[in-house]
């Protein structure tokens, strides 16, 4: 090797060695006390997390004397207000699954963890914990005392009251998460009498327990070593992604000001360590983009209190991209391949749910034509064909259905003179016969349709049909 090749080597392991100085990640040897300020990316991350709170009203809520939202996985049926999904329609959720699969995909990669930092249930569960926690015990200074502080009966009182809480919420999320399965009015009084199965307790159990040690104990030890997508988020990024971002050229050297410092002696960052304290996961964003960020933009609120003091312009942290950094020019995201093929594939998703919707009933029915025999040639000399008629009746009672079917003139429905009386979230078959004078057979075989009609609560008109073909004797 010569001289000038053990130099450079040299200096490469020199740079390998300060990155992995600087490339910090607790492992659980310390409990973060982040700090909390105001700021705008607080303000969305407590609005955001609040969606969550609204959903978990959802099986609380009631909707035409039934629970508004329901998984009923006994039965096999989810109700959503006034739709009923059975598994029959269940094609449509392998289209939601693949939305909300090419979206996080999608937005990972134009913004980055956006689902860590401002939904994931671990990131927001943690947020009202630790908020929680301070609270009860005071700020981050005040926290860390207390935890190196020996036991006394205040220091036991503080922390039982805290864990009793957490414990409170943990149930409450449990509660509220099994009653998405089972009428949830009646779910509390029976969790508190005895009455509710072993599913129920051991769900609710489960979900207390996860909560408090996930949220309460572990923290962003969850995202570092549990979840699979803080692993996987970062072959989905590149250097068009927005991400939380420190612009170095701009912070560089960083050094807190003397009176008497050239203007040009340090950057703009005055390392007050700030964007540090408030980090949940603990990471130092000036370090360059690590496996802890999350993407909550909390760092940015610090660094701009910061700027805003020393007078300097906000935006030393922001929301911005490699390219943009390093002064390269930055594509619009109309011009990017992939923007495109993630957008394609959202809107089939998308499309296909909505027809889905669109066309979801009530009641439904399907249509078998009898294969033996194709049809029968009657002694009136007119021509039947037998059939199965398949009525999926979605709603939790009794439905009188009639029966009617259209095509060819003097096409007669035999064997449904009446209602037929459909069995609640389930099929109810009917063997029906159709005859069409064999004058009126214009071809070997014929179009027809079935109709299905009923009156359903609130007198709702409800209405389903479906083609099929009557079969006649070759001319």
């Amino acid at each position: 090797m010569s001289e000038n090749q053990a130099k450079a080597a040299a200096g490469s392991m020199e740079d390998i060695y300060d990155e992995a100085v600087h490339w910090h990640i607790n492992t659980g040897g310390e409990t973060i006390h982040a700090k909390r300020i105001p700021g705008r990316w607080r303000t969305i991350k407590w609005l955001t997390g609040s969606v969550w709170l609204i959903l978990f009203l959802g099986p609380y809520l009631r909707w035409n004397g039934h629970q508004a939202v329901l998984f009923d996985i006994p039965h096999r049926q989810f109700h959503l207000f006034d739709i009923t999904i059975l598994p029959q329609d269940f094609w449509m959720l392998s289209l939601v699954l693949l939305f909300f699969a090419i979206l996080l995909a999608v937005v990972t990669a134009l913004a980055g963890r956006v689902w860590c930092g401002f939904f994931c249930f671990q990131t927001v569960w943690t947020d009202w914990f630790t908020w929680i926690e301070e609270r009860l015990e005071g700020p981050p200074q005040k926290r860390r005392k207390l935890d190196k502080a020996p036991m006394d009966l205040h220091k036991f009182r503080v922390k039982f009251v805290k864990h009793l809480v957490w414990v409170l919420i943990g149930a409450l999320t449990g509660i509220s998460f099994a009653a998405w399965f089972t009428d949830s009015w009646q779910l509390w009084p029976d969790l508190f009498t005895g009455k509710a199965g072993t599913v129920a307790y051991v769900l609710v159990g489960m979900f207390t327990a996860g909560t408090y040690t996930l949220a309460g104990w572990l923290r962003e030890q969850a995202c570092f070593w549990l979840c699979p997508y803080a692993r996987i988020q970062g072959v989905m990024v590149d250097a068009t992604t927005v991400l939380p971002t420190y612009d170095f050229k701009r912070g560089e050297p960083r050094g807190r000001r003397k009176k008497g410092d050239a203007a040009d002696k340090y950057g703009d960052c005055v390392d007050c360590k700030q964007c540090v304290a408030v980090c949940p996961t603990g990471v130092d964003i000036r370090d360059g983009q690590q496996e802890g960020c999350i993407t909550c933009a909390l760092c940015i609120d610090a660094c701009d209190a910061v700027m805003d003091k020393i007078k300097r312009p906000r935006g030393l942290i922001r929301y911005a991209s490699l390219e943009e950094i390093e002064g390269k020019p930055v594509d619009p995201l109309w011009r990017r391949p992939r923007v495109w093929v993630y957008s394609a594939i959202l809107l089939l998703a998308v499309s296909g749910i909505g027809y889905g919707l669109s066309t979801l009933g009530n009641i439904a029915v399907r249509v078998l034509h009898e294969r033996q025999p194709l049809f029968v040639r009657l002694s009136d000399g007119s021509i039947q064909n037998r059939y199965t008629l398949k009525i999926l009746n979605k709603l939790p009672e009794k439905l009188p259905v009639t029966l009617s079917v259209s095509g060819p003139k003097g096409i007669r429905l035999v064997g449904a003179d009446g209602p037929v009386v459909a069995h609640p979230s389930t099929v109810t078959p009917k063997v029906v016969y159709v005859r069409v004078p064999l004058a009126n057979l214009k071809a070997e075989s014929m179009p027809i349709e079935f109709h299905v009609s009923a009156t359903g609560p609130g007198g709702k008109r409800l209405e389903n049909s479906r083609e099929s073909v009557f079969i006649g004797p070759r001319h």
